[in-house]
């Protein structure tokens, strides 16, 4: 007996999916774009742009500084025929596009608004988000230009344009996804985070007429990370939309729930992926997902995952396929859009909720006593390196058990990993032909509407106009990225932001006596201390690598420079001699490493250092590896070399080997 339609249980109405993207871009905007169009036929449902370094730190591709990195680690893009060719054959305003772009947040937004007027959009439909998070730059992934205070200014002017003209673009995202890569704990990366969001609706209150102002808290949101400790970061989401609806309600007055809701993207953890056994990261980024999707009170807006080879290098469009299915079975093969959420009313759950939001009160109040977040960057970036030396130290202690990297380390050879290494790799031509298409833009662009718009900029720059309207307009008539960064460099200057990593040696000195008593004896030899040069060539700012290798340098008793990020090869030579280093130390994380220390080891010779020896850390295959040792790099580390104490011993024997030489 079945039964009739009307006496059928009622089925459960599901929640909407959230959105399903892919972070991508490479080479050119010509195969970005037929990788965009390939991977939403493919059910993708919204953009991520990867943009390469030259193009997120305000440098067309021309430009000596951009040598090596072009179309790398993202797409790039110099100006509107870039940007035009970006997005061929997809119509802007049916899409939500997240750009993931800092410094140069505005020109990149002035160029997609300027293709969707081309398109014939209205611009006041467009939906999507520029990260826009400067402050975050400071501390962790370093694609900054000016310094914090012109640089907030600038974040406030993006967010009071589009509150104007583009209603439903997020402004800003709020980034905890790079705090929580550079080493910050659960609570630091809700306090850093909420600081920053707190710095950002400061600067834009006075902005906005107050009967407004609501509606601009509500479009400000979060882009966050999820760590494999899932319980943790469970509960810390859950923390985050409590502590975010208390800020707006009691600091800002907000009373509308709608406008203090907390709204987030999220790409899970990508620190935690292993080169070892990379095949593992599947189970990694599945279990990451779950902590950020099964609490229907704190579930992401957005989802990206990474691929399971990213520890490796440039994932192929089917490594991206896969990360994406992943979330696909999971929004529409299961069950659990049907159901509230799992978690209220858990006593484990509320516990721990309540012990992490008492953790970053407390962390934002010290904040809070320093001025807030800009005027506590130099605190935050040494906590931040502090708290990742600490989670460095507990995996070579073993406390911190990561499988196939410090436990079961014995296993059979990856099939995933086939005849390509199991990436893709970008074609060295690629720069040739951007710089070429550059050359034509610039030849046969009205050099006169030019000249007039960056006047405009300029001027907007200079007195403290909103630099937006300017911007577009600049963005029409063919101004290019470097041109407009050049501007915004010389209205406000440029800012090279903390290290991190002080002269002075630290506590965590555990289990370093035999690598102190070797470094003083080698110094004895030399008659002086062991001099150290650590390094970042080129534009990559991710320098959580090298802050650490320092850090236990000079805990080991060696004398460090460590200048930070964005150093041409030149500058490294010249450091190494006027210093005197007895060992160098080059970080590239980005994939120039080839070109950068070919050129860096030039320098070095010209300078009468050729002796010296130089190691080399960075995601680095090994076809590429070989080849550095023969252009005569001693050492080359890649993320599988995760014990600090060996890199430490191999430079002291370095150094004693480079004296019994001479």
């Amino acid at each position: 007996m079945s039964l009739s339609q009307n006496e059928r249980p009622q089925e459960p109405k599901k929640d909407r999916p959230w959105l399903i993207r892919t972070y991508a871009g490479h080479s050119t905007a010509t195969a970005s774009n037929a990788l965009y169009r390939a991977n939403l036929a493919k059910g993708q449902t919204g953009l991520s742009v990867a943009f390469d370094l030259p193009t997120q730190t305000g440098y067309d591709s021309d430009h000596p500084l951009a040598k090596g990195e072009v179309g790398k680690v993202g797409v790039p893009i110099c100006h509107l025929g870039d940007m035009r060719n970006l997005f061929d054959q997809i119509p802007l305003d049916q899409m939500n596009t997240s750009m993931t772009i800092n410094a140069t947040a505005p020109w990149l937004l002035a160029l997609y608004i300027a293709v969707a007027e081309e398109q014939g959009a209205d611009i006041s439909r467009l939906q999507g988000t520029v990260q826009n998070d400067l402050i975050k730059e400071y501390l962790s992934r370093g694609t900054y230009i000016c310094p914090p205070a012109p640089s907030l200014k600038m974040i406030a002017d993006v967010a009071e344009y589009c509150y104007a003209h583009v209603p439903k673009w997020n402004p800003m995202n709020v980034c905890s996804y790079h705090l929580q890569e550079a080493g910050a704990t659960p609570e630091q990366e809700l306090a850093f985070a909420l600081a920053t969001a707190q710095a950002v609706l400061d600067e834009l209150q006075p902005r906005v007429p107050a009967e407004d102002f609501p509606a601009m808290v509500g479009r400000i949101s979060f882009f966050v990370n999820a760590g494999i400790r899932f319980v943790t970061e469970l509960c810390k989401m859950r923390a985050f939309v409590d502590l975010w609806d208390e800020i707006c309600r009691d600091r800002y007055g907000v009373t509308d729930p709608k406008f203090r809701r907390f709204r987030y993207g999220v790409q899970v953890n990508s620190l935690g992926l292993t080169e070892q056994q990379p095949e593992n990261n599947v189970y990694r980024i599945l279990i990451e997902m779950l902590a950020v999707t099964l609490s229907k009170k704190a579930r992401a807006r957005a989802v990206q995952l990474p691929a399971w080879n990213e520890a490796l290098g440039l994932p192929r469009p089917w490594d991206q396929q896969w990360s994406m299915r992943m979330q696909q079975i999971l929004a529409y093969e299961t069950d659990l859009l049907e159901y509230g959420d799992l978690f209220d009313g858990n006593p484990v759950v509320d516990a721990k909720v309540e012990a992490l939001k008492d953790g970053a009160r407390a962390e934002l109040a010290t904040l809070q006593g320093m001025g807030g977040a800009v005027q506590s960057i130099e605190y935050m970036k040494s906590r931040l390196v502090e708290s990742n030396a600490d989670r460095l130290n507990r995996i070579e202690a073993g406390d911190t058990i990561v499988v196939g990297v410090n436990k079961w380390t014995e296993g059979e050879p990856s099939p995933l990993e086939t005849e390509d290494g199991g990436i893709m790799v970008v074609d060295p031509a690629t720069e040739a032909d951007q710089i070429a298409r550059l050359d034509t833009w610039r030849r046969d662009r009205d050099s006169v509407a030019v000249a007039d718009a960056l006047a405009e900029l300029r001027a907007a720059a200079r007195i403290g106009d909103n630099i937006m309207p300017a911007s577009i307009k600049a963005a029409a008539a063919g101004v290019t990225t470097g041109e407009w960064a050049e501007e915004m460099r010389k209205a406000h200057g440029t800012y090279r932001g903390p290290t991190g990593v002080s002269a002075s040696v630290s506590n965590q000195t555990d289990g370093l006596d035999d690598l102190r008593e070797a470094v003083n004896a080698v110094s004895d030899q030399l008659g002086r201390r062991l001099k150290f040069v650590v390094g970042k060539p080129g534009l990559d700012g991710h320098s959580n690598g090298a802050e650490q290798i320092a850090f236990r340098a000079r805990d080991c008793g060696m004398d460090i420079t460590y200048d930070g990020i964005r150093l041409t090869p030149e500058e490294l030579a010249a450091s190494a001699r006027q210093d005197g280093a007895h060992v160098v130390g080059l970080s590239i994380l980005s994939g120039s490493h080839l070109p950068l220390v070919e050129d860096t080891l030039t320098r070095l010779r010209d300078a009468g250092l050729e002796e010296v020896p130089v190691v080399v850390g960075g995601i680095i295959p090994d076809e590429d590896a070989e080849k550095l040792l023969s252009l005569g790099v001693a050492r080359v580390y890649t993320p599988k070399d995760f014990e600090l104490n060996s890199i430490m011993r191999d430079i002291i024997d370095l150094a004693q080997k480079n004296i019994s030489a001479k």
